[in-house]
Order: C-alpha cells, then structure tokens, then sequence
C-alpha cells in the first residue's frame, strides 16, 4: 500500500511537473516539492534536491525539442544563465543576513498570476519582431534581467522558470515559444547545480523516488514540448496558461 501511494503521487508529480516543464519552462520544484512534503511526508530539503534533479533531464529534452524547432536563443541564454546563478548566490546570501524574508508562496501566486496573463493577454510577438532588436541591446537586456532574475530567486528561494519567462516575453520581447526554449535552456543547467548542491549537503535521497519522478516527468515534459512546438501562438498561450493557472491552483490547495 505505501508503495502504490509512492507511484501514484511521483506519477501525478510528474504529470503536473513535466507539463509546466514542456509547455511554460516552469521549475519541477514548484509542482514535485510540495507533493513530495505533503503526501509523502519527505523533509523539505530533499524533496527539493528530487525536483531539482527532475528539473534537469526534462529540462534538457524540451530545450532539445525546442530547439530542434529552431525556438531558442542559445547565445542570449548562456549570458542570462551566467548572471542567474552568479545573482542567485548573491540574493541567497543576502536573505541570510535578513530575518523572515521567506515568500513560500511566491511561486505558487506567480504560476497562478501568469497563467491568467496569457489566457487574458496572450503573447503574440513575432520572430521578426525579435530579430529587430540589435544583438548588442539584446545582451545587455540579458545581463541585466539575468542579474534580476536571479536575485529574486536567490532571496526568495523560489519562482525561478516563472520569472524567466515573464522576463523573456514582458520585458524582452520574446516570441512565446523561444521564450521557453531559452528558459528550460537555462532551467537545466541551474537545476543541474542546484540538485548536486542539494545531494552534497543533504546526503542521498530516496532512490526509488527520484527515479519515480524523474522519469514521469521527463515523459510529460517530452510529450508536452513535442506538442507546444506545433501549435499556433494563441493555442499555446491558451494551453500554457490553463496549465499555469490549473498548477497554481492545485500548488495552492495543497499548500493550504
């Protein structure tokens, strides 16, 4: 019995994790995380440290898939991911020096907020649109949002892909589906370090579960990455933010 719950809930996990991954580049930390600690009990530091590790092989197909689709911007994204996670060390340390500044449902309201922006407001930028931006401007808007971003996510702990991809489609102008491109893009490699920070000082975590939710959630990521990169823009923004605001809602639920 208490191994059906386990494949159940690493099962649904996944669903939840791999969709937001394929379809939004949302973190797998924002869905499996708060499963993994409700339903099953896991310390929070390790349940982070699965999703993180889930986060990296989903992330690395759908940006492969996206890619492939010609849907990302590597150039843009290895500037963006050098200062997110030179800034997220930054705005961790900064949030140790402050008492209660934790914003645990930060994420959860950010999904949720998000996936209504693009049912509401869809993002219909064009790629010629994008090409029109100077490369120079380009990167310097990419060095400055990867510094914003990664603060954020450093002090509050959290939010991560969301973040990335209101950065990428409000404030730089991407086209939807090279915005998530470029965010599981980045999402693999921060997820990458994040999980083997997590193992080295957590020790190793529940075998059978991470690979559970690494698998469905590479699966759901596939699939969902496969479909996104054939549908029209406002059939993705419509999908995208159904599932953000579905996820939002039920991260919510289960966090009250």
């Amino acid at each position: 019995m208490q191994l059906l719950i386990k494949i159940l809930v690493c099962f649904f996990a996944g669903i939840g994790a791999g969709l937001g991954t394929g379809f939004a580049g949302m973190s797998a930390a924002a869905v499996i995380s708060p499963m993994l600690i409700t339903f099953l009990g896991m310390p929070a530091y390790e349940a982070v440290g699965i999703a993180l590790a889930s986060d990296v092989l989903a992330s690395a197909v759908s940006a492969y898939t996206y890619g492939k689709n010609k849907n990302l911007d590597i150039k843009n994204g290895l500037v963006m991911m050098v200062t997110v996670l030179l800034f997220t060390m930054i705005g961790s340390y900064v949030s140790s020096l402050v008492p209660n500044t934790t914003m645990g449902s930060f994420s959860v309201f950010m999904t949720l907020l998000l996936g209504i922006k693009f049912i509401v407001r869809p993002v219909m930028t064009t790629k010629e649109a994008m090409a029109a931006v100077s490369a120079r401007k380009r990167i310097i808007q990419s060095v400055i949002c990867g510094c914003l971003i990664g603060f954020i996510c450093g002090f509050v702990g959290a939010g991560g892909g969301m973040m990335m991809l209101l950065i990428l489609t409000s404030v730089l102008g991407y086209e939807l589906k090279t915005a998530v491109g470029t965010s599981v893009f980045i999402m693999a490699f921060t997820a990458f370090t994040g999980a083997l920070s997590h193992f080295a000082i957590g020790g190793a975590p529940d075998m059978l579960i991470l690979i559970m939710c690494v698998l469905f959630t590479l699966l759901w990521a596939r699939i969902a990455a496969r479909f996104a990169n054939k549908a029209s823009a406002i059939t993705l923004n419509r999908v995208t933010g159904v599932i953000l605001a579905l996820l939002g809602s039920v991260i919510l639920a289960v966090n009250l």
